[in-house]
């Protein structure tokens, strides 16, 4: 299984939603876990990210923001698997 990605999103952000369900397929493809992070949980992950919800991250590395940049997800995956 390759490392997972993390995804920082809202309760109540629809971006967030559309994103989780638009990474389904890719995360079947490379069998790859999502962890997921609500930032209002977090004092210190809400500070840092504010609006900029969902974010996906792969390690340190922004993958995409807001929408899913299905395209970068997929050659970082490539890069490691």
């Amino acid at each position: 299984m390759t490392a997972p990605l993390t995804l920082y999103g809202r309760a109540y952000c629809h971006l967030c939603d559309d994103m989780r369900t638009a990474l389904e397929p890719i995360l079947a493809e490379f069998k790859v876990e999502l962890q997921y992070f609500d930032v209002d949980d977090d004092p210190a992950l809400e500070e840092r990210l504010g609006e900029l919800v969902p974010v996906l991250m792969a390690g340190t590395r922004e993958l995409c923001h807001y929408f899913l940049d299905a395209a970068a997800v997929r050659a970082h995956l490539r890069g490691i698997g």
